[in-house]
């Protein structure tokens, strides 16, 4: 590996940001984000990557490359939560092990829109079509997890299936990526040259402060882990490496593009404390969020912005 791409995302302000949130807790600083402030940072973050991809796809035309890529990125969301189900089941309870696989078989929109930053650190560029594949991973596996718990549950506690299905399409982050990312596919440039000061000179600011938040909360979050042993934390640290440098190697599949795979590699590591836990604490309140959140959060959110980031990019760049 790069040991140089290594040291740069160590030392970068955002990754920093982060640390100093979790030091923060365990200082026991008063320091915190407003939750009003830290849900509007969190929605520009979102709106920006889905306004840029969508200016970005605007410019590209719809082949056969963007087709393959599109259904491996919703194979990977649906498949992906299975194989962790049965391994998660060994260890946890059945409604546990659905949550923590559909977490990580969906994907993390921070942790996407961390990678691009990174991306664009490293002179590389992120194709539009990557922001609408990261949009239609979320559902598949929250559906996924589900159904396994619904399959496997003896208790008789059944979800309602058009409930979950309406809430995971419709959940505010699938919605305004998505939204976001049509918006800028319509645009102009000359149209959207007028709000580029807002997507694109602020955004790395705006993401600083995001990933100081996001580091307070898991401050707060990882010691209910600790009540769980060792496994939760090896979980959390080998599986997202793992299928992040096998999809790097196997995305080679559906397009030679370097960027495309480091991407596809981060969306098949990430995990998701966003739109699972929220359609977890509608569908599988049996589940517990002490649980899949602070594992997402504070172990392979970090994970993945410091060793997986390089390593992806390495393997990506080998083949």
């Amino acid at each position: 590996m790069n040991f140089t791409l290594l040291i740069d995302n160590l030392t970068n302000p955002a990754l920093l940001f982060f640390v100093l949130g979790i030091a923060a807790v365990y200082l026991r600083s008063d320091l915190e984000i407003p939750p009003n402030s830290s849900k509007f940072i969190s929605l520009y973050l979102l709106f920006a990557i889905g306004f840029k991809g969508g200016q970005e796809l605007s410019h590209e035309a719809f082949t056969p490359e963007i087709l393959m890529s599109m259904l491996f990125g919703l194979s990977l969301a649906t498949l992906v939560p299975v194989y962790l189900f049965f391994i998660l089941k060994r260890k946890f309870n059945l409604h546990d092990a659905g949550a923590v696989a559909a977490a990580y078989g969906s994907v993390s929109a921070v942790t996407f829109v961390t990678a691009a930053s990174y991306l664009e650190m490293q002179g590389m560029h992120l194709s539009g079509h990557m922001v609408a594949i990261m949009a239609l991973m979320e559902s598949p596996a929250i559906i996924a997890g589900l159904v396994l718990i619904s399959l496997y549950d003896k208790s008789g506690d059944a979800f309602s299936k058009r409930r979950v299905l309406h809430h995971s399409l419709t959940n505010g982050s699938v919605l305004l990526i998505l939204g976001s990312l049509v918006i800028g596919y319509l645009a102009s440039a000359e149209q959207a040259q007028g709000i580029k000061p807002f997507t694109n000179d602020l955004f790395k600011g705006f993401l600083a402060i995001f990933l100081l938040d996001m580091g307070i909360v898991s401050g707060r979050k990882l010691g209910s882990l600790f009540r769980e042993g060792w496994f939760p934390f090896a979980f959390g640290v080998v599986v997202p490496l793992f299928n992040g440098a096998i999809v790097a190697i196997a995305s080679a599949a559906v397009t030679n593009d370097v960027a495309n795979r480091f991407m596809f590699a981060i969306l098949a590591a990430s995990a998701s404390y966003i739109a699972v836990p929220a359609a977890m604490k509608i569908a599988a309140p049996k589940a517990n969020p002490g649980l899949y959140l602070p594992m997402a959060l504070g172990v392979t959110f970090p994970v993945n912005i410091t060793i997986g980031m390089p390593l992806y990019l390495f393997i990506a760049q080998s083949l």
